[in-house]
């Protein structure tokens, strides 16, 4: 006997059939002689609409009272599908994430989690019971109801893998697996049969949207395979590992990330400890940097240019502007116009020319390139956004026949 831990996304609960159909998936699953953890995520569109909800009472809503409204999206998705699993003969028990076991640390609305007590869960697969559990959420020291961010409920479902040592964790999506790049806008895109967790990673890091980033982070840690698979199509879906055996291909994938932005700090001293004193403060609200420039600089100063994600683009500036005093700086700018595009592959390490074909076929589109940012197994750089769709095409083209 095996013990599988299953995540649904909304898009696979949205509604009373996509409910039934995972309630068979997941029988199916149980039938074949397996332990079985369900993980979901709140219905369709409910997680924006009841941020609506939030937008109609004030337009500056504490993220305190954010999360206690958005768990409730999750919590409805579990007791649901609890409910159809019950009424197709199978026991089923609903949990959310802190009946869970799910203890966070307490940054609201971003919240990482520091202990998993799988006690209660233990309890409920002993007696027989298939466990559904709301992603997405769990509890801080004082009590409070946490939520875990973007993409939280794949984080939730591979810390359970790994807590209960789990033989496989599979993700269900709307898309049968992995592709080279989003299937629904690249037509020759196609699907991979397999993918490190380190190319996984920087897919999901730069705009990849079939697994959240902190998860496949949480996998390659504590060693859980995982399977991306679709709840539509029963098909086999793409096992992401730690090494595979596919050879040959120079790259794994192409993708685009539109929530960047852009932050430009002019004057800044050119001495020792300033860009220090620039990222500390960013680092001190959870706002992740990703791209850095530094020039050279004049009359003994430099400017530095880097990027944030867009929805931290206002509070990245707000922090900046505050304590510019700490840094020296001048002018701070912001600029939103921009995308991220990247090819990823393990093979680039191995192959000279990956760079020249990539800016290649940007160059053949007339596409001009803002910043390059390079590492072992990933090319990424910033253009205009509103070239950011012909630009994956024409790269995926270059590479992928």
């Amino acid at each position: 006997m095996a013990l599988i831990v299953q995540k649904f996304g909304g898009t696979s609960v949205k509604d009373r059939n996509r409910i039934f159909n995972v309630a068979r998936i997941v029988a199916n699953t149980r039938n074949a002689g397996n332990d079985v953890v369900v993980v979901v995520s709140a219905q369709g569109d409910t997680t924006d609409d009841l941020i609506a909800k939030a937008a109609e009472i004030t337009g500056d809503p504490s993220h305190r009272e954010m999360d206690m409204l958005l768990a409730a999206g999750e919590e409805i998705s579990i007791a649901l599908l609890a409910m159809a699993l019950q009424e197709i003969g199978v026991s089923a028990v609903s949990l959310t994430g802190w009946q869970a076991g799910f203890v966070t640390d307490r940054s609201y609305s971003k919240a990482r989690i520091k202990r998993l007590d799988t006690e209660r869960v233990e309890s409920e697969l002993a007696r027989n019971r298939v466990v559904v559990v709301a992603g997405f959420q769990g509890l801080n020291r004082s009590d409070d109801i946490t939520t875990l961010g973007r993409g939280g409920s794949d984080t939730s479902a591979v810390a359970l893998a790994a807590a209960l040592h789990a033989d496989r964790c599979q993700i269900f999506t709307d898309v049968e697996g992995v592709f080279t790049a989003d299937p629904r806008k690249i037509p020759k895109a196609t699907k991979l049969q397999e993918i490190t967790f380190d190319e996984m990673l920087e897919l999901a890091s730069l705009g990849a949207q079939v697994l959240n980033n902190r998860s496949v982070e949480l996998a390659k840690k504590y060693g859980v395979e995982l399977e991306v698979l679709s709840s539509i199509n029963p098909v086999p879906g793409t096992i992401v590992k730690e090494e595979t055996k596919v050879e040959g291909m120079l790259i794994k994938g192409v993708a685009k990330d539109d929530n960047v932005a852009v932050i430009s700090i002019k004057g800044v001293p050119d001495v020792p400890g300033m860009s220090f004193k620039v990222f500390s403060l960013l680092a001190q609200r959870n706002i992740n940097v990703d791209i850095i420039l530094q020039s050279s600089g004049t009359a003994g100063n430099k400017d530095l240019v880097f990027t944030v994600p867009l929805t931290d683009a206002e509070s990245a500036v707000s922090v900046l502007e505050n304590h510019k005093g700490r840094f020296g700086g001048g002018e701070i700018s912001v600029d939103k116009t921009g995308a991220k595009v990247s090819v990823v592959g393990a093979g680039m390490q191995s192959h000279p020319g990956v760079a020249s074909t990539m800016f290649e076929a940007l160059a053949g589109q007339n596409i001009n390139i803002r910043m390059i940012s390079t590492s072992e197994i990933k090319i990424s750089v910033i253009i205009d956004k509103a070239d950011a769709d012909r630009a994956v095409s024409a790269i995926h083209d270059a590479f992928i026949q």
